[in-house]
């Protein structure tokens, strides 16, 4: 692929997420407040205005973009380290572990403040999998451990959740966290992208710069470590960073899954199977691909919102059945 195509397909991507995110900011809960109602808005009450646009909805929108682009980087990143195209941003155990942190924080609603705590909790059970994956593996383990370890953690931090759920003090307490655990971008305020951001740019930072490492590895371990890369450090930035980003997203939003499947898998026709050419434009996507979701389950007219992640999982889930089926055609 030549860089003329390549930035095209970024541009192209770029322009379509400056759409989505100013779509985002003027569509409400059930389309209502559309471009022109909510210009007429300020001309008639400016205070409910900027309330709207500004304490909702860029809150929301900026979520979205954060968690998107946090998603579609972390599966690219991911799958080019392990070499498997049906790797995912859950994989390494972190989103269990930030689930199960915030959830903890539910069940106890340390003094009534749980709203103001999930994040926190859900950051700290993020970080603590992320220590605990790095316990069990080692600094030299190889790709099948770190595997089975993340596998470990999520059934762990799984099972514990549903005990939360199951010794639950009151039904509404349960509703409550099964609610939590679907995944949206509704109700957040910007004191959530504030606590996110930190760990987040942390996460991006580490993923971003890994992608000359990964192209070597995609050679072989021996070609990659005869040109330099030292193969533990390239792991540990690939799941350090996604542990730091995902469990920061999943801390504030709940878990919206499918995205870092997703996205990869849509653009390596576009941009190439090199995991360096597939990380930005997989973090634009990402971010579109939310962003747009999220709008989508705004204009419903039927009912309460679905939750984001609830859709994210209905488009998902059949993508994922078609990669098994054609990863199981190309064995034969």
């Amino acid at each position: 692929m030549t860089a003329r195509r390549y930035w095209t397909v970024i541009g192209v991507f770029t322009a379509l997420l400056i759409v989505a995110a100013g779509v985002s900011m003027l569509v409400g809960a059930g389309g209502e407040a559309s471009q022109h109602s909510i210009f007429a808005l300020f001309g008639s009450d400016p205070r409910l205005a900027h309330i709207i646009l500004y304490e909702v909805r860029l809150p929301r929108t900026i979520l979205g973009l954060m968690v998107g682009a946090t998603l579609g980087l972390s599966g690219a990143a991911l799958q080019g380290l392990l070499r498997n195209p049906l790797a995912g941003p859950g994989l390494v155990g972190t989103s269990s572990g930030a689930a199960l942190g915030a959830v903890i924080v539910f069940y106890f609603a340390i003094g009534g403040t749980a709203g103001a705590l999930v994040p926190v909790g859900g950051m700290a059970g993020a970080l603590l999998a992320l220590v605990i994956l790095y316990a069990l593996t080692g600094r030299d383990s190889n790709i099948m451990t770190l595997i089975l370890a993340g596998v470990a953690i999520n059934s762990f931090a799984g099972a514990m959740t549903s005990l939360a759920l199951n010794l639950a003090p009151s039904p509404f307490a349960a509703l409550e966290i099964v609610f939590w655990m679907l995944g949206s971008l509704a109700d957040r305020s910007m004191e959530h992208v504030w606590i996110a951001l930190p760990l987040t740019l942390a996460g991006w930072a580490l993923l971003l710069t890994a992608g000359r490492p990964l192209d070597a590895l995609t050679l072989g371990e021996d070609t990659a470590s005869s040109l330099g890369y030292n193969q533990s450090w390239v792991r540990a930035r690939v799941i350090g960073g996604t542990g730091l980003a995902v469990g920061a997203a999943v801390s504030v939003t709940g878990v919206i899954g499918f995205v870092g499947l997703v996205v990869p898998h849509l653009l390596r026709p576009l941009v190439g199977h090199r995991p360096s050419r597939l990380l930005l434009p997989s973090a634009i996507a990402g971010a579109l691909l939310t962003v747009v979701a999220d709008v989508a389950v705004r204009l419903m007219p039927f009912g309460p919102e679905l939750k984001l992640g609830v859709v994210t999982s209905i488009i998902g889930a059949p993508f994922f059945i078609y990669l098994l089926l054609k990863s199981r055609r190309a064995q034969l």
